[in-house]
């Protein structure tokens, strides 16, 4: 199989340009392409993994990756899939962004001599003059063509600022510098993306004639992949201090058992052929798929000792144990009254549940265990002993659990 055909049989390929073109050159490791980030936080997320993971299976098939910190666009901020303006951004915040980024993105990416590239465009983008920008890209693109873009299109309604409608110019003259700075000849983006990238290719063809020949792709289902990012407590980072690697390892170890073999394709390493083995695993056999998910993403990003710390973790937690590397809370003795404390009050200090109404809803619909114990009376009482040493495990539903301790 050859590394185009494997990036199609893992779903990774939806729209291309150029199909022949762009397989000779993936093939014979001869694309210098770019994928670009907007740093608008201080870590990436789970939703960059694709994109990530694209970069790597290229770079070790010989190809040559640009990753492309957009320094210069986050202060414009891209509409896609939002319905609001973005909040704007410091110059002092994106510069710290964008050397956070820098450092995770080295965990996939070999950035030594020659292999790699991670520039900002920042560095041609802040200095435009803006009369050159209407004469030598502006004259270029057509306004009713980008008002049928998709990405225009769903803001219409609620309201599209000038900023942001530039967006579009901006991302197409990054792949501009691009192919004439380092002779980037393909850039790769999610499906959100297509016609930002269409405008990219057709303004290198446009200004520098047939002879520039500029290519694109979009990746299958990354507006998904942006989704995989969020949950339902806020976003899942790649920076240990904000996600642990335990719970990333439980976020992958939770996912819905329809998603489990897509995302062994799409951002594992593992060969195709042990991954279609596990298409008729069912039940039991499902969750040991998501285990190996799990620790394949968490070895990724972590390193091998912290995956394996996060599976025996998990396990120990399935099994009703203690797990020393779980998400813990602290009580602090203001916790208690005269010496007590109720399990609504266990689950609203600890956040697993927002207040004690909300705790009381979650024990009276059978919602919450106690090391692994159903907890049904609302006035389930513990002392301080109780939380000694390995304290107690309390979970509220299947994915949310914290250790406490004092």
């Amino acid at each position: 199989m050859t590394v185009f055909e494997e990036l199609k049989a893992r779903g990774l390929l939806a729209q291309l340009t150029d199909e022949e073109e762009i397989k000779e050159l993936i093939n014979t490791g001869k694309a210098t392409f770019y994928i670009g980030f907007d740093p608008t936080a201080d870590s990436l997320h789970v939703g960059h993994f694709m994109a990530l993971c694209l970069m790597k299976r290229l770079q070790m098939a010989g190809n040559k990756p640009i990753a492309l910190i957009g320094g210069g666009t986050a202060m414009i901020g891209d509409p896609s899939g939002r319905t609001d303006m973005r909040t704007m951004m410091t110059k002092e915040t994106i510069a710290h962004n964008v050397e956070c980024f820098k450092e995770q993105m080295s965990k996939f990416i070999d950035f030594s001599e020659g292999k790699a590239m991670l520039v900002n465009n920042a560095d041609w983008l802040l200095d435009l003059n803006y009369v050159d920008v209407l004469r030598e890209v502006g004259a270029h693109f057509s306004v009713n063509r980008m008002l049928t873009a998709e990405c225009y299109k769903q803001r219409m309604e609620k309201g599209l600022s000038f900023l942001e409608f530039n967006y579009m110019i901006m991302q197409s003259y990054d792949f501009y510098q691009l192919f004439q700075k380092y002779g980037c000849n393909m850039q790769f983006g999610g499906d959100d993306q297509w016609s930002n990238m269409l405008g990219g290719t057709e303004l290198i063809r446009r200004k520098l004639g047939k002879d520039a020949y500029a290519m694109t792709i979009t990746l299958l289902l990354n507006s998904e992949g942006k989704k995989m990012g969020k949950t339902q407590k806020g976003a899942v980072w790649l920076d240990p201090n904000k996600t642990t690697p335990f719970e990333f390892y439980q976020y992958w170890r939770n996912v819905a058992d329809a998603d489990v073999l897509k995302c062994l394709r799409m951002l594992t390493f593992l060969p195709l052929e042990q991954i279609e083995e596990m298409d008729s695993w069912e039940g039991s056999q499902l969750n040991q798929a998501k285990e190996i998910l799990a620790y394949e993403l968490t070895n990724l990003v972590h390193g091998k000792e912290e995956a394996e710390k996060a599976q025996e973790s998990a396990r120990a937690l399935f099994a009703g144990g203690n797990a020393a590397e779980m998400p813990t809370y602290e009580l602090k003795e203001s916790d208690f009254m005269d010496g007590k404390i109720d399990i609504l009050g266990v689950l609203a200090a600890s956040g697993l549940t927002a207040s004690r109404s909300e705790a009381r809803r979650a024990v009276e619909q059978g919602g919450v265990t106690v090391d692994n114990e159903k907890v049904t009376d609302i006035k389930t009482v513990y002392t301080p002993e109780a939380f000694i040493g390995d304290g107690i495990v309390v979970k509220r539903g299947k994915k949310n659990f914290k250790r406490i301790i004092m």
